[in-house]
């Protein structure tokens, strides 16, 4: 089944506290796409923020969400919105943070573990499968014995936010290479960079 539309869910945490998390850096990819479309976020009855546009003529629509529920929470906007627009699964991308994956690195997968990520536990069981898109945008592991949750939670450090626009970038070039070329074309493109 394949279907003319793609969601592509900004996972954070809702707030003008949160807004700077690590955590929310999904969401601030999503900032990013919509100023590409040139459209403002609207309440959507599904609990989230919703922007539809095009990436490029004669691109699919794309459903920009941001939930507005708590980061463990996204499932249920997220597959909310999947019945509403009548989307599969396999064309659902979640944009996340990844303490896994360097500061300043792209990974995409489909699928797979969640790696102890709630947000993304929370939509694999909301979907009831993991066979969904990730752009797991890299934040580093914690210093020393932080804990993970406290690591998430804290804005970017003074370095980290100079370096911010061009991950954030990047990650957002990373959606559009996903939806224009499919998953291993754009894995050999955003893998390769250093």
């Amino acid at each position: 089944m394949s279907s003319n539309t793609w969601l592509v869910a900004g996972l954070g945490n809702p707030g003008p506290g949160y807004a700077r998390n690590r955590h929310n850096v999904g969401q601030m990819v999503l900032d990013e796409l919509a100023g590409r479309l040139g459209g403002s976020f609207k309440t959507h009855k599904a609990r989230a923020q919703v922007l539809e546009g095009r990436l490029f003529p004669g691109g699919p629509r794309l459903v920009l969400a941001k939930p507005s529920t708590y980061m463990n929470l996204s499932g249920g906007p997220v597959s909310a919105l999947a019945r509403f627009y009548d989307i599969p699964a396999e064309q659902v991308i979640a944009v996340h943070d990844e303490i896994d994956i360097p500061f300043a690195a792209v990974r995409l997968k489909r699928g797979g573990g969640e790696g102890g990520h709630n947000g993304l536990r929370d939509i694999s069981k909301a979907l009831g499968t993991k066979d969904y898109l990730r752009v797991r945008v890299g934040v580093g592991r914690p210093p020393g014995r932080m804990d993970t949750a406290d690591y998430v939670l804290k804005d970017f450090g003074t370095v980290e936010s100079r370096e911010l626009p061009f991950l954030i970038s990047d990650a957002a070039d990373a959606v559009d290479l996903l939806i224009r070329d499919g998953l291993t074309a754009a894995q050999q493109k955003v893998h390769a960079q250093p």
